[in-house]
């Protein structure tokens, strides 16, 4: 494959490509990044568009809780697509999150974009979902802050990329979000206000990530078991894509939270096409620790006395385990020598069993092919 450019494609490429074909796209988190060679040789195999991303907890300017920058993180993520010699993937940055939506917030924000444009990232979530007015007189008030902090970053990547294609994601309604009722779902209304806003002010996402009852990492029931999390309203989800085509809104759904979800829900009765993107996170970083009981056992120990005792406190009242699942994501960056540099048979081992899951979840995405539908479009 020496003439086929093996580097990031523009993520707007594969979202308009794949939009209503039935299928999802792949969004692979390899905050441990060893998992990569199996993920990319799944979707070789299958010839099925990936999406690779990071959020910006997980890297930033300073390596966030992975201890990877955008310029490594790019760096090992494109060195593996070489190596697997595989074409059309994304880089995607995840959860370009705004908390406050000050201006300091803001000009920090668009200095992490310019990082990950400089890096090569071919594809942006802008994440503004926190800033919402309650007291907002109606959806447009109570959506505004949100708005016009998606708006500002939006127009700074517009700028930065120079004409360059980008895939953009937007988010409307804070994932996992709970009140006294439960989780609050975002509204048809609400994703039709927030993509028309956006588009009178010349931002065009082309998915939208919205509280559709799903949450992010490992779920728990009230004793610390780890659940499946069949939590994920379907019809609501259907009720907003349907929203935002019936206003001529050239818009698709993100779906995140899906560790946990079980795969045969994800085949049977996501509705592919409607929901364009699935983000797969901490089921690989699971993975991982999984393999380490048995292929590191002392790294594995380290690991989890450390967070332990590190966030036993912010874990008050709830059993080890969901502290460990919870926060054993920040021992990335603790252990990040160790972790890369277990053995050849470790890395194998791990390898191939995120080999074999992806090829899982590619089945239950129905992704198999779609690479080729991306590549007939660019002729």
């Amino acid at each position: 494959m020496n003439d086929v450019d093996l580097g990031p494609k523009s993520g707007a490429l594969l979202f308009k490509s794949l939009k209503d074909k039935n299928s999802i796209i792949l969004a692979a988190n390899p905050r441990i990044a060893l998992v990569s060679k199996g993920i990319f040789q799944a979707a070789k195999d299958m010839d099925a568009a990936l999406i690779v991303e990071l959020a910006r907890s997980e890297c930033d300017l300073k390596g966030g809780y992975t201890g990877l920058n955008p310029a490594e993180f790019s760096r090992r993520t494109n060195e593996t697509a070489r190596e697997v010699g595989f074409d059309i993937w994304a880089l995607h940055a995840d959860h370009i999150g705004i908390k406050k939506g000050t201006p300091e917030d803001i000009e920090g924000t668009k200095e992490l974009v310019s990082g990950q444009i400089d890096a090569g990232f071919t594809s942006f979530a802008i994440d503004a979902s926190h800033l919402f007015n309650f007291q907002g007189g109606d959806l447009r008030e109570e959506l505004a802050d949100n708005i016009n902090a998606t708006t500002e970053v939006g127009r700074h990547i517009e700028e930065k990329m120079a004409g360059r294609g980008y895939g953009l994601e937007v988010e409307v309604g804070e994932i996992g979000r709970e009140d006294e009722s439960g989780r609050v779902l975002t509204s048809p209304e609400e994703g039709v206000t927030f993509i028309t806003a956006l588009n009178e002010n010349g931002i065009r996402p082309h998915v939208l990530a919205i509280a559709n009852g799903s949450a992010h990492g490992n779920t728990y029931d009230a004793e610390g078991n780890l659940v499946e999390q069949v939590s994920i309203d379907i019809p609501r989800t259907m009720a907003v894509a349907k929203a935002l085509r019936d206003n001529n809104l050239d818009v698709r759904i993100a779906q995140h939270g899906i560790t946990g979800t079980p795969r045969d829900l994800i085949h049977n009765y996501f509705p592919h096409g409607d929901v364009v993107k699935g983000n797969v996170a901490t089921f690989y970083q699971n993975l991982v620790w999984d393999l380490f009981k048995v292929y590191e056992p002392e790294l594995y120990s380290d690991i989890w006395n450390w967070t332990l005792e590190t966030y036993r406190e912010q874990g008050k009242g709830k059993a080890d385990n969901e502290v460990f699942g919870k926060f054993s994501k920040m021992a990335i960056k603790q252990f990040f020598d160790r972790i890369y540099g277990v053995g050849e048979d470790t890395k194998q081992a791990i390898t191939a069993l995120a080999y074999a899951e992806t090829l899982v979840f590619l089945k239950a995405f129905n992704a198999g092919g779609t690479a080729q539908i991306v590549r007939d479009s660019m002729k």
